[in-house]
């Protein structure tokens, strides 16, 4: 593993866009409108931050149509977060009142 690739893999939690896309995506799958809309940012945004998630795999990406539905990598992202909200929950207790 070389390092570069775990400095872009936390990168993409610790940028505040690509962090409200992932957390958005826990919820459900969205197309790009649906997240744009969500997080009230600007499409162009939206899409630069999707294209960096999805190349980390952070995020899947399916066609449906014209439109590409993402969702988030259910094999390692998933367990991640749910990994992270327990710790945060065990031992971040002035950051409870947020979870992910």
């Amino acid at each position: 593993m070389r390092c570069i690739s775990v400095e872009k893999f936390f990168n993409n939690f610790a940028q505040k866009t690509k962090l409200s896309i992932i957390l958005a995506l826990k919820e459900k799958p969205l197309s790009v409108s649906e997240i744009t809309k969500k997080l009230n940012e600007e499409q162009s945004k939206v899409s630069h931050s999707l294209k960096k998630l999805a190349e980390c795999n952070i995020l899947k990406v399916k066609k449906d149509g014209k439109q590409r539905i993402y969702s988030l990598n259910k094999d390692t992202v998933l367990p991640l977060l749910n990994l992270v909200e327990e710790h945060v929950k065990n031992h971040c207790k002035k950051c409870q009142n947020k979870s992910i």
